[in-house]
C-alpha cells in the first residue's frame, strides 16, 4: 500500500481515498507535504492542532480549485469547469470528514462539498437525478444514477457505513460500473450519514430494513426500474446494514457486503475502548457520538452491542457476496467468514478476499478500490443476468 503518512493511519487512508475519488496527486501533495512533520509526532492522532492543520490545508486546496472551476465556467467551458468542481468537491469532503461535529466549520465545509458536487455533475451532464425518498414521515436524500438505454433496468440500492456520503458513493465510480452493465444505482444518505445526519439531525438506526423498505417502495413506482431485480450494497459498517436489510426485506434479490461486519462489538466496540486502534477518521469518538445519537461512550456502546448478524444471517434467502480485505485493520477476517458460514439459506453465499498482490487488501479496499468495485459489479451482473449496456447517451 502506498503510505504517504506511514505513521498516521487515518490521514493515509484519507489521502488514498481523495486520490481515488478523482483528486490529482500533485495537488494532494501540495496540501499534504506541510503535514508530514506533524504526522510523525507521537501524539499526532489526538493533537487538535494537527487536526486543524489537516482541515486548513485541504480547505485551502478546495478553495483554490473551486476558484479555477468558476473561472472556466465563466469562460463558457462547462466540461472543464465541471471536472474542477468535482475535484474541489473531493477536497472539501476530505477536509469535512476530519472536522469536528462540534465546530460550525463542519457545516460550512459540508455545504461547500455539496455545492461543488451539484455544480460539477450538472456541468458534466452526468446521468444523475436528485431525489428525496419518503421515509417514516420525513425523507432520505438520494441520488439515482440511471443505466443507459430504454426499458426497465435492475437496480442496486447503495447504503453507506460510518463516515462517507452519497456523493462519495458516486465519486468512487461504482455506479458507473453498474451502469456499464445495465444496472441503475440509488445512492441514499440513510440515518447517520450525509445530509440525513448533518441537515436533518437523524442518527443511525440498527434496523436497516426500514431504509431498504423505503427505497424499494420508491423504486417500485418507477417504470424504468425492474422491481424483481433490486439489490442492496453497503460498505464498511454497511457490512452489517446490507445483510440485515436482506434478511428482513424479502423483496431484495441480491446483497453485497462491501467489507464484513458480523458483530460491531468486535469492530466499533473495540475501537471505542482502544485509543490505539486503527480509526477511519481523526476525531473518531466525536463522530461516533453524533452518528449513534449518543451522549456518552457507554451510551454509544449500548447501540453498538445491538448490531450483530447472529440470528439474522440465516434469514438471508437471496444471493450474498461478502468482499473483504485480507489486511483490514479495522475489521478482522473472521467477521467475513462468520457471515458466510451463517448464511445457510442463501442460494449463493460467496466470500471474496483481496490480498496485497491483487490490491484492495485494506479496509473496504481503501488501498485500491478498483479490484473490489469490479468484483462487485461483475457479481451483481451475473446474479441479475445483465449484459453490457449500450451507451444510448
Amino acid at each position: 500500500m502506498f503510505e504517504y503518512f506511514p505513521t498516521h493511519y487515518s490521514w493515509n487512508m484519507g489521502l488514498l481515498m481523495a486520490a481515488q475519488l478523482g483528486g490529482e496527486m500533485t495537488e494532494i501533495d501540495e496540501a499534504c507535504r506541510p503535514l508530514q512533520d506533524l504526522a510523525r509526532k507521537p501524539n499526532a492522532k489526538d493533537d487538535p492542532a494537527a487536526q486543524a492543520a489537516w482541515v486548513e490545508r485541504w480547505t485551502a486546496l478546495a478553495e483554490k480549485i473551486e476558484g479555477f472551476a468558476r473561472r472556466d465556467e465563466a469562460a463558457g467551458h462547462a466540461l472543464t469547469a465541471g471536472k474542477k468542481y468535482l475535484r474541489a468537491c473531493v477536497y472539501w469532503f476530505t477536509a469535512e470528514r476530519m472536522a469536528s461535529h462540534k465546530s460550525p466549520q463542519k457545516m460550512v465545509l459540508y455545504r461547500s462539498m455539496v455545492r461543488c458536487f451539484e455544480t460539477g455533475v450538472r456541468l458534466r451532464a452526468e446521468p444523475i437525478e436528485f431525489f428525496d425518498v419518503p421515509y417514516e414521515g420525513t425523507t432520505l436524500p438520494a441520488l439515482l444514477y440511471r443505466a443507459p438505454g430504454t426499458g426497465a433496468a435492475p437496480a442496486m440500492i447503495h447504503f453507506d457505513g460510518f463516515d462517507v456520503t452519497k456523493e462519495w458513493m458516486h465519486l468512487c465510480g461504482i455506479a458507473r460500473e453498474f451502469a456499464a452493465r445495465g444496472i441503475s444505482t440509488l445512492m441514499v444518505d440513510h440515518p447517520g450519514v450525509g445530509a440525513t445526519l448533518r441537515l436533518k439531525g437523524m442518527p443511525m438506526t440498527v434496523d436497516s430494513e426500514r431504509w431498504a423498505k423505503a427505497a424499494i417502495d420508491w423504486l417500485e413506482k418507477r417504470d424504468d426500474i425492474d422491481a424483481k431485480r433490486i439489490g442492496v450494497v453497503a460498505m464498511s459498517l454497511g457490512g452489517y446494514y446490507a445483510p440485515r436489510a436482506a434478511a428482513f426485506e424479502k423483496r431484495l434479490a441480491a446483497c453485497v457486503a462491501w467489507g464484513a461486519r458480523w458483530d460491531n462489538v468486535g469492530s466499533h466496540g473495540r475501537i471505542l475502548r482502544d485509543p490505539n486502534a486503527a480509526r477511519s477518521i481523526t476525531g473518531w469518538l466525536d463522530h461516533a457520538l453524533s452518528y449513534y445519537g449518543a451522549r456518552t461512550p457507554d451510551e454509544a456502546y449500548e447501540t453498538i452491542a445491538k448490531m450483530t448478524l447472529e440470528g439474522v444471517a440465516d434469514r438471508i434467502t437471496c444471493p450474498l457476496l461478502v468482499v473483504h480485505g485480507a489486511n483490514d485493520k479495522q475489521v478482522p477476517i473472521d467477521q467475513a467468514e462468520r457471515t458466510i458460514r451463517a448464511a445457510v439459506n442463501s442460494p449463493r453465499a460467496e466470500l471474496r478476499l483481496f490480498t496485497s498482490e491483487e490490491g484492495g487488501a485494506e479496509h473496504v479496499g481503501g488501498d485500491l478500490f478498483s479490484p473490489t468495485i469490479d468484483c462487485i459489479a461483475d457479481w451483481v451482473s451475473d446474479v441479475f443476468k445483465t449484459r453490457p449496456a449500450s451507451s444510448g447517451r
